[in-house]
């Protein structure tokens, strides 16, 4: 029975071309060398053509090249376990070959990927050596530009007023420190704008109307240093 499982896998392996296009098959590496068959193969696959045109069927072929096997002498065999240890001995040395080959892909793929890697990180460096330098850049150029606006301010151009909360928190922040030696300032600040919420709106438009007088005060200085300005010029 052995044997006839044997020859039968071995007939299913044969037949695997004609039922390709109606069975699944996993994909398999075209250059990864084909395991040889056993000197029993060998034989069968000799006798399977003068039984089949016997009009024997696969069963019978496959029963008697079973038994004529079976009953061949060591000597009978020899040949074909002569054939089959070179092939065999022939695959294990195209399978070292291969072993060789797909190691030393791997190997390459590897280095690759590494130097791919080393790009990479190169090429980010550099990136980010370049964002840096452009961020340099843009601060250095709006110091200049600050710079030089503060250098064209007139000393005499009169300075915009405070606004109502401004004027409320410079008087309050003073109150403040007096009542609470060592506050810090994120405190004092959260202080003093809950203190302004705090006031109703009558409160507030006192500091609106100081306000509104310092801004009056402001436009008419204004004003007569816009004439004396053109006047100079």
């Amino acid at each position: 029975m052995e044997l006839l499982e044997q020859y039968l896998q071995f007939k299913q392996e044969a037949d695997q071309g004609e039922n390709k296009k109606n069975k699944t098959k996993k994909e398999k590496d075209p250059m990864k060398p084909k395991q040889p068959v056993s000197a029993f193969f060998l034989f069968s696959n000799e006798r399977r053509a003068a039984l089949l045109a016997e009009n024997k069927n696969v069963l019978e072929v496959a029963k008697i090249a079973g038994e004529e096997w079976k009953n061949m002498t060591e000597k009978q065999k020899g040949p074909y376990e002569k054939i089959a240890k070179k092939n065999k001995e022939k695959y294990m040395q195209e399978m070292e070959a291969y072993k060789q080959n797909k190691d030393e892909e791997a190997m390459n793929l590897k280095k690759e990927e590494e130097e791919l890697m080393k790009f990479q990180k190169q090429e980010a460096l550099q990136l980010l050596k370049k964002k840096e330098k452009t961020e340099n850049i843009i601060k250095k150029t709006k110091e200049q530009r600050q710079k030089k606006q503060q250098q064209n301010v007139d000393p005499n151009k009169p300075k915009k007023p405070a606004s109502s909360f401004l004027l409320f928190s410079k008087e309050t922040r003073q109150s403040l420190v007096h009542e609470n030696p060592g506050i810090n300032s994120s405190t004092l600040t959260a202080m003093i704008s809950v203190k302004w919420k705090e006031l109703n709106q009558e409160e507030k438009q006192i500091w609106n109307c100081k306000a509104a007088e310092a801004m009056g005060a402001y436009k008419k200085e204004l004003e007569e240093y816009n004439k004396s300005v053109a006047a100079a010029t």
